[in-house]
């Protein structure tokens, strides 16, 4: 009896130790769930405000950079209006002062566009019908003005790229001229009223398919001619050596109308040339694509702004006709 009351004491003794143990294994155990629990927080925490740290000097470069680019583009935007003032006063251009519209307020702006040429001939030729009757002497004074307009006298820009108006183009209609097996005709928009139509000699290097939508770069003062019977209005600009052409690429994203710039040689193109003063002629032995395909005058790039150059596909260091 006695000995059987010792078991149950033991087994009593036993089981509360044993519950004790397991009681402060799960206490040690919860302390360290609370411990790693709260170190979790504090790095946590921490992650975050080393991140918004992060955040606040990417958002401040950023903004920096910013300042920089607008700064730079201002500068761009500056440069190209002196530019401008400077060519529109070459060609006679009337400016006028704009009090605080820009930067600079002592420098004028163009404000009045130059009169087309054949208008200020036609005024000149009407005042001097008008004044023929009392004196024709009178008359006769008046025709040297004509003569300081931009496109004659010492006035005249100089004979470069810059005298080409080279426009982007699309063909959005082509056949076979009717009267020549080498010749295409097409209908290309060079974003004016209507398309323009040009005759040009490339049956032999392009097929038609391959003609048709394609965006080109145009030649527009030319003096337009017949050929075989029919008035071309313009060129297409082509990359050329003697046993192949290529149609010159303008750059993606290009629309008809946009302006063909070439680097170094300010825009000052002629209304039409005069083929007797052979502008087109002295400019073309200095055309051609560099060893990159890109369409030069001289060292000058092909180029329409904001966009990118005027490239061939395969043609380099060749002619551009």
């Amino acid at each position: 009896m006695i000995y059987n009351r010792c078991v149950l004491v033991y087994r009593a003794i036993t089981e509360r130790i044993l519950l004790h143990r397991n009681t402060t294994v799960r206490m040690n155990a919860l302390e360290r769930i609370v411990s790693n629990n709260a170190a979790a927080e504090t790095m946590l925490q921490a992650l975050k405000e080393e991140l918004k740290a992060i955040q606040d000097e990417k958002a401040s470069r950023r903004v920096e950079e910013l300042r920089v680019e607008n700064a730079a583009l201002k500068q761009q935007i500056e440069n190209a209006r002196k530019k401008l003032i400077e060519l529109e006063t070459q060609n006679g251009v009337k400016q006028i002062p704009v009090p605080g519209l820009l930067s600079d307020v002592t420098t004028p702006v163009a404000a009045v566009k130059a009169e087309p040429v054949q208008q200020t001939v036609a005024e000149v030729e009407q005042q001097g019908n008008e004044n023929k009757p009392p004196k024709e002497k009178k008359a006769k004074k008046e025709k040297p003005k004509v003569e300081t307009k931009p496109s004659g006298g010492e006035e005249e820009p100089p004979v470069d790229a810059g005298r080409l108006d080279m426009r982007v183009g699309k063909i959005v209609e082509v056949s076979r001229h009717p009267d020549a097996d080498s010749l295409y005709l097409e209908k290309i928009d060079c974003g004016e009223a209507a398309p323009r139509t040009v005759i040009s000699g490339l049956v032999k290097f392009v097929p038609i398919e391959e003609m048709q939508n394609r965006m080109v770069v145009v030649l527009c003062n030319l003096k337009p001619a017949k050929m075989r019977g029919i008035l071309s209005e313009a060129m297409v600009m082509c990359a050329s050596s003697p046993d192949k052409v290529e149609i010159l690429a303008p750059p993606e994203g290009s629309v008809p109308g946009d302006l063909v710039h070439v680097e170094g040689f300010p825009r000052a193109p002629d209304a039409v040339m005069n083929p007797k003063k052979k502008i087109f002629e002295t400019v073309a032995p200095d055309l051609h694509t560099n060893e990159l395909l890109v369409a030069c005058y001289k060292t000058g790039s092909f180029h329409v702004p904001g966009k990118g150059v005027v490239k061939a596909q395969t043609l380099k260091n060749v002619n551009v006709k």
